[in-house]
């Protein structure tokens, strides 16, 4: 599946916008809110996902590998292998908390974001898309796909947040685009929209859909069903 990176980066400038939006307004009621990505209130969940957001720009600094070097799908990114082991699992869990800790107040992710994203964003867009990084687990990928696990990234942990505060979900139609193409892309959409409907349509339906498949509430769906559909289903830390 071929994501174009302009695609990609509109979509992620919209989560990441929506999302700054919200966490630069938090309170520290709100900061301390339980959310379903236990043991994480929302301040860890915050400071967990502003790290994701901006994990490309170091990544940007390395030095491409050598040509040759067999590449990592968006899709691959999430393989269940030893970076969701429980070890990985126990670090990442471990730091968020302690970021968390350390804020200066409930505000603090959404500052950090707005700060650093804005000129990450203008370099981005001057970067080629095709251009291969290395992401912290060590897989080779095209920037434009590991920009779409930032997408994804975005669209769950938004839903994990918004859910915790009681808000209606803020995922543009552009974030819940991308990340339905990649649950989606290799599905026969017909047998998916008998369990998921308005799952292609964009919207609320296409958000229910990514809700369901990636474990963020929304209906009980048989899986069965989709998997033999051929929906892609991520593994997610």
């Amino acid at each position: 599946m071929v994501f174009e990176r302009d695609e990609v980066l509109r979509a992620l400038v919209s989560e990441t916008d929506a999302l700054e939006g919200v966490l630069s307004h938090l309170s520290e009621a709100e900061a301390v809110v339980p959310t379903r990505c236990e043991p994480w209130d929302v301040a860890a969940l915050s400071a967990h996902t502003v790290r994701a957001m901006l994990q490309v720009e170091p990544m940007l600094d390395e030095a491409p590998p050598g040509p040759g070097t067999a590449l990592v799908s968006a899709a691959g990114y999430y393989t269940p292998d030893v970076r969701f082991s429980p070890e990985v699992n126990g670090e990442r869990v471990r730091s968020a908390v302690e970021a968390a800790a350390r804020r200066a107040d409930a505000a603090e992710p959404g500052r950090v974001l707005r700060e650093r994203w804005r000129p990450l964003v203008a370099r981005l867009a001057a970067e080629d898309g095709d251009r291969v990084v290395v992401t912290r687990h060590g897989d080779p990928m095209r920037l434009t796909d590991f920009l779409v696990t930032r997408v994804v990234e975005a669209v769950v942990h938004g839903l994990d947040v918004a859910d915790a505060l009681g808000r209606e979900p803020w995922s543009s139609r552009e974030g819940s685009g991308v990340a339905a193409r990649l649950l989606f892309g290799g599905a026969d959409m017909v047998a998916v929209e008998r369990v998921l409907p308005g799952a292609g349509g964009g919207g609320a339906g296409t958000v229910a859909a990514v809700r369901a498949v990636t474990g963020r509430g929304g209906p009980v769906v048989d899986r069965g069903a989709l998997a033999a559909a051929g929906v892609w289903f991520p593994a997610l830390g």
